[in-house]
């Protein structure tokens, strides 16, 4: 999974040379948290709801709303960006930009390619792709398995659901800490025979449970 795969292509940002008040109003009209600064096409700097934050007055100001307005009309985006922006190229992986965010204690990468910004990647775009790749929201059978971690478990499994013509949507593969490793499977399908745990019972693989899911709407 690639970060071009999940990332905003089409991105809103501001200028260094504009006012406070303007990506305030910006940010609430398209209803964002953070605002990628660019100056001549270059990626100069980042604004989030942070630092707007920190360069309003307090509410304890002793300023007139006039004050309060002309001073953040005042104020210029450069005066308050962040400058040292961490960025993602568009064909790294969708696991290294996690591993940047966990890093840094951020939110937001730009996605930066030739020097040009090409998307943006937050939080909410890798919360998605999780329950992409979970199968999470599409109509059909959730299994969970447990089973131990050895060559030709998987084939295994396929196996026994090949058998019970079921056909597998998404996998996910997990370890416990008791060293059994946890198999969720995705299936099309509505129901699962009774035979299904006993296939499975008899390669070795633990059924812990069997669920139907729901489709859910798409949160795009």
């Amino acid at each position: 999974m690639s970060v071009k795969d999940y990332m905003t292509k089409e991105v809103i940002s501001i200028s260094p040379e504009e006012s406070v008040a303007h990506a305030a109003d910006l940010m609430r009209d398209k209803g964002l948290r953070r605002l990628p600064v660019i100056e001549k096409g270059q990626l100069v700097g980042l604004v989030t709801e942070g630092t707007m934050a920190d360069a309003s007055p307090s509410k304890a100001t002793s300023l007139s709303i006039y004050e309060m307005n002309y001073l953040l009309n005042k104020t210029k985006i450069r005066d308050i960006m962040i400058r040292q922006v961490v960025t993602v190229e568009p064909d790294a992986s969708l696991e290294d930009a996690i591993y940047e965010m966990m890093t840094y204690k951020v939110g937001v990468l730009p996605v930066v390619q030739n020097n040009q910004v090409v998307g943006i990647i937050t939080d909410r775009d890798v919360f998605k792709a999780f329950l992409e790749v979970s199968g999470y929201g599409v109509e059909g059978i959730r299994v969970v398995l447990l089973a131990d971690n050895a060559v030709g478990v998987l084939a295994k499994i396929a196996d026994c659901l090949s058998q019970e013509n079921l056909n597998i949507r998404r996998t996910v593969v997990a370890n416990r800490s008791n060293g059994k490793t946890v198999i969720e499977m995705q299936l099309d399908g509505t129901t699962a025979s009774q035979w299904l745990s006993e296939r499975l019972a008899a390669a070795g693989i633990t059924v812990e449970s069997v669920l139907k899911t729901l489709a859910k709407p798409d949160l795009s």
